[in-house]
C-alpha cells in the first residue's frame, strides 16, 4: 500500500510537522509506504486559468513546466493522498493551494472540446492539520473545501485529523495527540485495506 504525504508547512520542525510524525511512524509499522512531498521545496505556480490542459484528455496537459507534474504523478500512483498543512487564514497554506487548483482543473476532462476522465478518480483523500482555533472553526473551511474538491474529483474524502496550539509556551505534542496520530492512520489503512478485500 502506497501513501502520497503532501505536505504544506514551510516548517520543517513545526506543529503540522510533529503531528505527522507520530502518523508516519504507524504508517511504518504498518507496512504502508508514506512518500512525503515538502510542497515548499517544489516549484508549483499558480494555475494560469488557460484551459489549455482541457483538450488533453489521456493526461495532465498543463502548458507550465515546474514541479507540478512529478507531483501530481506521486498522486496518481498512490492509494492516499495526504493534505499536511497548517491552517493560515482559514484554508491551507499557498503552495497547497496552487497544487490542488492545478490538480483538479488538469485532472479533471470536464471542460474541453471533449469530455474526459478524472485522472484521480477513486483515491482515497484525507486531512492532517494544525490551526491556532478550535479546529473545527480553524479548520471548518478547509475541510469543506477539500470535501468539495474530491467530489470534482472523484475521490473519497475519509477524514480530518486536526489539532490546535495553545501557544503560551506549551508543548505542541503531547501523549494524547501522538495516539490520535497514530489511530488516524491505522483507521485509514483499515479503511482502504478493507475497500481492497
Amino acid at each position: 500500500m502506497k501513501w502520497c504525504v503532501l505536505m504544506g508547512s514551510p516548517r520543517k520542525e513545526g506543529n503540522t510537522a510533529a503531528l505527522l510524525g507520530p502518523f508516519l511512524e504507524e504508517c511504518g509499522a504498518l507496512g504502508v509506504e508514506a512518500e512525503v512531498i515538502w510542497l515548499y521545496d517544489r516549484n508549483i505556480s499558480p494555475c494560469l486559468g488557460c484551459m489549455a490542459c482541457q483538450d488533453v484528455v489521456d493526461r495532465l496537459g498543463c502548458v507550465q513546466k515546474d514541479g507540478f507534474a512529478a507531483v501530481f504523478q506521486s498522486m496518481a500512483d498512490c492509494g492516499l493522498i495526504l493534505l499536511a498543512t497548517p491552517i493560515y487564514s482559514f484554508f491551507c497554506t499557498a503552495p497547497m493551494k496552487a497544487l490542488l487548483d492545478r490538480a483538479i482543473y488538469a485532472g479533471v476532462k470536464n471542460y474541453g472540446r471533449e469530455k474526459g476522465p478524472k485522472l484521480l478518480a477513486g483515491k482515497g483523500a484525507a486531512i492532517l492539520s494544525t490551526c491556532g482555533y478550535p479546529p473545527e472553526k480553524g479548520a471548518g473551511l478547509w475541510e469543506e473545501g477539500v470535501k468539495r474538491w474530491c467530489r470534482h474529483g472523484g475521490l473519497e474524502y475519509l477524514g480530518i485529523l486536526c489539532r490546535r496550539d495553545w501557544g503560551r509556551g506549551e508543548p505542541f505534542l503531547n501523549e494524547e495527540r501522538e495516539q490520535a496520530a497514530r489511530d488516524f492512520a491505522r483507521a485509514l489503512w483499515m479503511t482502504l485495506r478493507g475497500a481492497e478485500l
